[in-house]
């Protein structure tokens, strides 16, 4: 029988300005927006998803950008670091890119095996780069950075919460992880324990509450093949004392929410049908997409809209 999740399928953070946050995940991590949308829940705030060539599940880190939001702050309840994964020797590449750019980025750590470095985005976003040999997609590449250093997609995501129990069952009891292993207090957690299904639990049991702004995480998503099994999981969930909301139609893929034990939200979204509906694949991101219920809205929305370019170009 097939898992019904079978790892991440994408993860959204709240972001500020959207034209910087368009630069830096297109222009200096070389990520292909692959869709330019609004937040179906507020529609007066743009919707980026940034991916590989088509957006494929497990590659795909979206952002709301609220121009002028304030900084949030890193706290428990939170995803605090949101992991990409890239080839064993990308990561000299990806110190000296970040160094132009004058990013701040962490020494070099090892973790499970692979070497990693930290940094944040403009807006305080936590992000890691994990080199590893276990990773064949092919990523993507605008042409300011080489094929072979480009990020392939998420390689997982690191949950700090007060206590793990809770969450650690939610996950191997009702959602196809399986314990891996556990590293100076860290806690890892995988479908097949491959990149683009990890998921980190870092305890830290005193810790303050994180504020959710600018810069931090406001959910991560889960795959599953389609709505029969997206129901299949609702189900389990809902008999197991979630409380799991009702099936949201995101135009792209269909989702359910619920928050984990822990405070995290957390989404599971179908991998049908994908970002190709209403776009051809060779100019996916260029235009904005509107879901037809608000469609006639588009002559004001597109002038309460910030005006952004894509122009990653310009980060060679």
């Amino acid at each position: 029988m097939s898992p019904l999740i079978s790892g991440i399928h994408h993860i959204t953070a709240i972001a500020g300005n959207p034209q910087k946050n368009l630069d830096f995940y297109t222009g200096i991590l070389g990520l292909r927006l692959v869709k330019k949308t609004i937040n179906f829940d507020a529609p007066d705030v743009y919707h980026f998803y940034f991916g590989d060539e088509l957006g494929a599940p497990g590659t795909v880190f979206t952002t709301f950008p609220f121009e002028g939001a304030r900084k949030g702050t890193k706290g428990t309840g939170e995803l605090t670091y949101t992991a990409f994964s890239i080839s064993v020797d990308a990561l000299g590449f990806w110190m000296d890119r970040l160094a132009k750019f004058n990013i701040p980025i962490s020494t070099p750590l090892t973790r499970f095996g692979d070497k990693l470095i930290r940094f944040k985005d403009h807006d305080g976003m936590g992000i890691e780069l994990i080199a590893n040999d276990n990773d064949d997609r092919k990523g993507w590449t605008y042409g300011n950075i080489p094929l072979k250093y480009s990020i392939r997609g998420f390689y997982g995501a690191t949950l700090n919460l007060k206590a793990k129990e809770l969450t650690a069952n939610l996950l191997t009891q009702f959602m196809d992880y399986r314990f891996i292993g556990d590293e100076s207090g860290r806690f890892r957690y995988g479908t097949k324990g491959e990149p683009g299904d990890i998921v980190d639990i870092v305890i830290d049991p005193n810790g303050r509450q994180g504020v959710q702004s600018a810069g931090t995480v406001h959910h991560i998503a889960f795959r599953t093949a389609n709505v029969d099994s997206q129901l299949e999981i609702q189900e389990i969930l809902l008999r197991n004392g979630y409380h799991v909301t009702e099936v949201k139609d995101r135009n792209y893929f269909k989702s359910i929410y619920f928050r984990e034990p822990g405070g995290v939200l957390f989404e599971i979204a179908t991998d049908e049908p994908g970002f190709a509906i209403d776009e051809d694949e060779a100019h996916l991101g260029e235009l904005l997409k509107l879901p037809e219920w608000i469609e006639p809205q588009r002559s004001r929305l597109e002038s309460r809209l910030a005006k952004v370019e894509l122009k990653p170009e310009q980060y060679g």
